[in-house]
């Protein structure tokens, strides 16, 4: 019996794995009117930045509805058949950095995790709910609890970030105006994050200035968080997340999860 066990077991697995790797994006196929977008954005701080460390890793999940002009289409993301986002260089505050997008469809198509991803997430998720560090029940869905940075104070947060670091978020969606859930935790420990919901790319370049302009509503914003979950109503469809850290990184790659959830 256990000869027949080490044989069947191997075909087994071997099974699994290849029907995976070739077939698993397709196990979880939207058949509903819910999109589904997972990316990483990797951000390298050039010289001119006081930081230690010069790398930011950001993980995105944005979730939103289709229309109903294409509700009943998939276009799903096949990151093996596409080239990697191509290196950009842009500059904020008088500073360089270079950003590399990965998986980034630009709402154009939705990601299927494959069957090993899916199940290594859950997994993750119950861990994390276990630990405190997850709010939600909802293995598809990430709410973390409101963890204040306590390092030190919101005011001394407000003189870091105005020379600090920003990166913009956009939503998905097919209304004009829509609500969004989101969630953003970070693993450095030694800083603080600001994040706000604002009403389009343009404000990642003057968050810095007495003209940056964010949505005001209770739920849209929060200063200097280590983990933080909100929800924002009425914002427009060039609206986005911007999550702004201060140029003090430490040495070593900080590592930020976002989430956006489109709402109905």
């Amino acid at each position: 019996m256990k000869k027949i066990l080490y044989v069947i077991i191997p075909i087994i697995a071997f099974s699994i794995i290849f029907v995976n790797a070739f077939f698993g994006h397709l196990i979880f196929v939207s058949e509903t009117q819910e999109v589904l977008n997972k990316y990483s954005v990797y951000i390298h701080l050039l010289s001119e930045w006081k930081s230690d460390s010069k790398n930011i890793i950001f993980d995105v999940t944005n979730s939103w509805h289709k229309s109903d002009r294409i509700a009943n289409v998939n276009h799903v993301f096949d990151a093996e058949s596409k080239e990697y986002n191509t290196n950009q260089l842009h500059e904020t505050n008088g500073k360089s950095f270079v950003e590399l997008k990965h998986e980034f469809s630009d709402c154009q198509e939705e990601w299927q995790p494959m069957l090993y991803r899916k199940a290594v997430d859950t997994v993750r998720h119950e861990i994390e709910y276990i630990q405190g560090q997850q709010l939600s029940t909802d293995p598809d869905v990430s709410v973390y609890p409101d963890i204040e940075n306590k390092n030190y104070d919101n005011l001394e947060q407000q003189s870091k970030i105005r020379e600090g670091f920003a990166q913009f978020f956009p939503i998905c969606t097919s209304k004009d105006m829509t609500s969004y859930d989101y969630s953003v935790k970070t693993d450095n420990k030694d800083l603080g994050f600001d994040v706000y919901f604002v009403s389009s790319s343009l404000q990642g370049e003057k968050f810095s200035d007495s003209d940056f302009d964010f949505y005001s509503g209770m739920g849209c914003h929060g200063k200097n968080k280590q983990s933080y979950s909100g929800t924002c109503d009425d914002v427009g469809k060039n609206s986005g997340l911007l999550v702004v850290f201060p140029d003090d990184l430490k040495p070593w790659t900080t590592k930020v999860t976002v989430n956006l959830y489109e709402n109905n």
